[in-house]
């Protein structure tokens, strides 16, 4: 799955990669997560454009957001079905640029943080799905999900899901949205070829949201792991709450 993701390339190179019409201007995020506004590239009028959108789905029959669940994925093996997204996939086809994601594994009895990018270091653009919110006083929220593949056998070794990053070659095929046809787009929700990404253990640090620094990404030692580990033994548990779904005035501020 892809539950936080990391922006850093400057604006300027990623407008020139997805080719947007607008010049947006923003900072570095190194801990972006669900809920916040983020980009997204889609085709309109026949022009690539820069959207922020919440990261997490309302399909539009939805009445109550407070009591749907946050759809932040979705699988690409049952996306033509699925009532959330099987008329997004079709009709509302969009891409997140990003230089990389987190994934936690499970390694003796915690969970350690990776961060996953391209190994040659270039910025990547996540296959997304869209939707707009409409709410009963006329509202509306422009809401996404990340679209997933199973694993290839490189990175299954951290989680069995990845996100389908699609290449710049194929940017025009997964936008154009022409006619309900998606045969074409198909061949294109897939794992990652084996060797395209590359990925290191990084500070437990990011799994607080409000952490956004770039030594969230820097790789850490099995010294500096084994310190964080001891460290987190012996803080005293608390009490877990159970949280409902964002609502769309969550107050989560602006990705910018």
């Amino acid at each position: 799955m892809c539950g936080r993701f990391v922006i850093t390339s400057a604006p300027a190179a990623l407008r020139q990669l997805f080719g947007y019409v607008e010049q947006p201007n923003f900072p570095p995020r190194y801990n972006v997560a669900p809920t916040q506004p983020i980009p997204v590239v889609l085709l309109e009028n026949g022009s690539r454009h820069f959207r922020l959108m919440r990261w997490g789905l309302l399909p539009g029959w939805v009445k109550d957001p407070r009591g749907f669940t946050l759809l932040i994925n979705a699988r690409a093996e049952t996306v033509l079905e699925k009532p959330a997204f099987k008329r997004a996939i079709r009709r509302r086809r969009g891409l997140i640029p990003a230089d990389g994601y987190y994934e936690w594994k499970t390694e003796g009895g915690r969970k350690q943080p990776f961060f996953i990018h391209r190994a040659d270091g270039e910025p990547l653009g996540f296959a997304a799905v869209f939707e707009t919110w409409v709410g009963p006083n006329g509202e509306e929220l422009d809401t996404v999900a990340i679209v997933t593949a199973a694993a290839g056998e490189d990175l299954a070794a951290l989680h069995d899901r990845v996100p389908v990053t699609i290449s710049p070659r194929d940017f025009e095929r997964w936008l154009d949205i022409g006619g309900d046809e998606v045969d074409a787009i198909l061949p294109l929700m897939t794992a990652p070829r084996i060797g395209e990404f590359a990925w290191h253990p990084v500070s437990t640090r990011v799994n607080r949201v409000a952490n956004d620094d770039e030594q969230l990404v820097l790789p850490i030692s099995a010294e500096e792991m084994e310190a964080e580990a001891e460290a987190e033994a012996v803080k005293p548990k608390k009490a877990v709450r159970k949280v409902a779904a964002a609502s769309p005035d969550d107050g989560q501020g602006s990705l910018f």
